[in-house]
């Protein structure tokens, strides 16, 4: 997994979401913008964390474990039973 750039600054943040409110739109493949990076933060329960781009990784994401979401790569989430979750937006 990779790690977030020193030099970026958080600028955004989602609400939090569970298995039942998660975005339908994040359950399946999407991607930021050319400059934008991300990090999933897992509260409580397991999120699956798929990265489609450069190659397939599956990550299972849990309070110990945090996603970075690297600029423009095809992703989704699937949440693994109760969780709850929210997502930063850095650049």
């Amino acid at each position: 997994m990779k790690s977030l750039p020193a030099q970026l600054n958080a600028y955004q943040r989602t609400p939090e979401f569970t298995e039942l409110t998660t975005p339908s739109g994040l359950l399946h493949g999407h991607s930021t913008k050319e400059s934008v990076w991300g990090r999933i933060v897992v509260l409580e329960g397991r999120l699956q964390y798929t990265i489609d781009e450069p190659e397939r990784e599956v990550v299972v994401l849990d309070p110990d474990v945090v996603g970075v979401v690297e600029p423009a790569m095809l992703h989704s989430v699937r949440p693994l039973g109760a969780v709850r979750f929210y997502v930063e937006f850095y650049r």
